[in-house]
């Protein structure tokens, strides 16, 4: 998979995705990235401590307590940030998005891939808008109830519907990536079963992108706040990788890198190559 001017071999190979968010809300970093002197620094440092592609929101999309903004809004978030992380480091930007006129806006400013929260499900036009591009997209499992009939039927049915709808519009198979949805539509339990069955995601022949960074599911299971959930995030990215996930998103390169790197060496899987 080509995302900017980089081949991903998402086979057996592992690559961490560092979040960029410059929001005032998100739930872990809310307006710690706004000014861009600061966004950039933390950009080159995320760079230096192992991160191969850098996703930038502007809104946040935590599950619960955040502000719904305008695309204006978002774009003018999010637009000078890309072109400014374009025009300072040669890397592949991933733009945190479920709109199809701020993914426009950002695929004309350099973006390189669009990573959609509700896997195509919020707005009808984001699909052609990918399409169009021809750029790769990551599509989360989301969905409105978090009432399932069989957690894990019903949740591997739901992303067979977002790759035939990615499909129908014209979205290349080989620009598809899949995420489960950690955090989203599902109760503590259905998000731990769907970190240990990655496998069963993984065989529906897409790369898989593992977020679980600082979520509640790490919270929830050590009672730890935001700023402490460094190393139960460390132990799902390690967990995800040996069911099969190939790209990690994630807020704390550095620890989660070189857990990667560790456990990758252990199973005989490539890092970074």
């Amino acid at each position: 998979m080509k995302i900017g001017n980089r081949e991903f071999q998402t086979k057996g190979h592992t690559y961490v995705m560092g979040i960029l968010n410059v929001t005032p809300d998100s739930f872990s970093d809310g307006g710690k990235w706004n000014d861009r002197d600061r966004a950039l620094k933390h950009v080159e440092e995320m760079i230096a401590e192992g991160m191969d592609i850098v996703d930038i929101g502007g809104e946040s999309t935590r599950p619960w307590g955040y502000t719904l903004i305008s695309d204006e809004e978002e774009i003018a978030r999010v637009v000078p940030m890309i072109e400014a992380v374009k025009a300072n480091f040669d890397i592949p930007i991933s733009l945190d998005t479920y709109k199809s006129g701020v993914a426009e806006a950002g695929i004309r400013a350099g973006a390189d891939l669009i990573n959609d929260i509700w896997g195509l499900k919020y707005d009808d036009k984001l699909a052609d808008v990918i399409a169009r591009a021809k750029v790769p997209c990551c599509l989360m499992h989301n969905r409105k109830s978090d009432k399932y009939n069989d957690f894990i039927t019903d949740y591997l049915d739901d992303n067979r519907l977002i790759i035939d709808c990615a499909l129908k519009h014209g979205i290349s198979k080989e620009n598809i990536i899949l995420d489960p949805g950690v955090g989203f539509a599902k109760s503590l339990e259905q998000n731990l079963i769907a970190i240990n069955t990655l496998d069963k995601l993984c065989a529906l022949g897409y790369p898989v992108l593992l977020g679980t960074s600082r979520k509640s599911v790490v919270g929830l299971t050590l009672d730890l706040p935001r700023d402490e959930r460094v190393e139960g995030t460390i132990a799902t990215s390690v967990i995800g990788l040996m069911r099969g996930a190939s790209i990690f998103r994630v807020h704390d390169v550095k620890e989660n890198f070189r857990a990667l790197k560790m456990a990758a060496a252990v199973i005989g899987k490539s890092f970074n190559a």
